[in-house]
């Protein structure tokens, strides 16, 4: 039988425009039927090498080795570069290969680097401990002061670091004037944005120059795959951040691939949900008489409110969430084992089953207490990613937990 698809000289028949809505992207962006059998979902190119006919189609054909390109995993890098408002995109089998590689790519031997004093930890330790043996020098400071962020500057300053917002204590950061710095003193402006995703902010749109992402978080949405993307307002970045993928081996399974290309398709949806149900359950938190204080963006005392209305999308402020339980360490203890269904204890974020996380002891187990403490992480702190169950059985159960301890 004839292909019933028109012929195109690059192999794929284009069916979607480039001007589209957030919600048609998520599920059109990048993608196109399989040029030979017409399947509307992306093939899973699981095999190491393609094979070429000559050295000008290998020239050609930009797929030969799959530990350097993919085309399952090029069709996602292609959605997340256009929901990124990016140039280009590069997908990692991690979130910490993205870091590490994009780290890698713009920092040398006597670099400087300043990072969000309150980033992921494993952000943290990555500049400190791997980059600081390869003798790059970093500041750890406060991104909600641009004064603090310009003192730290030093002549030998090449990437600042931000985080939007901060895992676990959701501070923010004015990312137009952090990149208007990083301009200014010749750095790249790199920012993690996966406790956001694009769906609340797209980093890229106020002048940062890359932006990461856990896709292992809101991309996949259903704690089923680990991934990771550096997107690019560059292309010349772009690049030079793939030659070091191919370096250090670090490009994302096609599997994971085709996985995430499939959740990709609701995360607006998950996305809303979560942040409606986030807001209702701050507001209870916030009333509730064994909490001391809960944080969410959304929440009309919430610090840096302002910020969060002007710089995130459509009115939404995301699933993450956190409150300080009375009590302490033994307090804390009690909730966990306490915990009601559907709520879970785990350490992932941005599925769209509900968790409760104790930083304490999880995402920031690394730190010491002094450590935490000089960040805004006590011993009755808990961090909570909100999922997409019905709001009532999600507040039901934090009461009933409530009562149990």
């Amino acid at each position: 039988m004839s292909n019933p698809l028109p012929p195109s000289t690059s192999g794929t028949h284009r069916w979607a425009s480039s001007d589209l809505q957030v919600a048609t992207e998520v599920v059109h962006a990048g993608v196109s039927p399989e040029s030979h059998t017409g399947a509307i979902l992306t093939p899973i190119f699981q095999s190491s090498v393609f094979v070429q006919e000559s050295i000008e189609t290998y020239l050609a054909k930009g797929h030969s080795y799959s530990g350097s390109r993919n085309p399952t995993v090029a069709v996602l890098e292609a959605k997340i570069a256009t929901l990124e408002k990016a140039q280009t995109a590069y997908c990692f089998g991690s979130g910490v290969a993205a870091i590490v590689t994009t780290m890698a790519t713009f920092l040398r031997h006597r670099d400087h680097c300043i990072l969000s004093n309150s980033c992921y930890a494993t952000t943290q330790e990555v500049a400190r401990d791997l980059f600081g043996q390869l003798g790059v020098t970093c500041s750890f400071v406060d991104f909600t002061n641009l004064a603090v962020i310009e003192a730290a500057i030093q002549p030998n300053t090449k990437v600042l670091f931000s985080e939007y917002p901060t895992n676990p204590t959701l501070t923010l950061t004015d990312l137009a004037a952090v990149s208007t710095l990083a301009q200014q003193v010749g750095a790249k402006h790199v920012c993690d944005s996966t406790l956001a995703s694009p769906m609340v902010i797209c980093p890229l749109t106020f002048g940062a120059d890359i932006v990461i992402q856990s896709t292992t978080k809101y991309y996949d949405g259903h704690n089923m795959t680990i991934g990771g993307a550096a997107a690019c307002a560059s292309a010349e970045d772009g690049l030079s951040i793939f030659s070091y993928r191919n370096r250090h081996g670090s490009i994302m399974s096609p599997m994971v691939a085709f996985l995430t290309l499939q959740s990709i398709k609701t995360m607006h949806l998950r996305i809303r949900e979560q942040s409606i149900n986030a807001a209702q359950i701050a507001i209870f938190l916030a009333g509730h008489a064994k909490v001391a204080k809960v944080g969410y963006p959304g929440l009309a005392d919430f610090p840096q409110k302002s910020l969060a209305d002007r710089q995130h999308s459509n009115g939404l402020h995301g699933g993450m969430l956190y409150f300080v339980l009375k009590g302490g360490a033994d307090a804390s203890s009690k909730f966990m084992k306490a915990l009601r269904r559907p709520w879970s204890f785990g350490a992932n974020l941005g599925g769209v089953e509900s968790l409760i996380t104790y930083p304490a002891v999880m995402s920031n187990g690394t730190m010491d207490a002094i450590q935490l403490q000089s960040i805004g992480i006590s011993e009755g702190f808990v961090r909570v990613s909100c999922g997409i169950e019905d709001i009532q059985d999600l507040i039901d159960a934090l009461e009933a937990t409530f009562n149990a301890c």
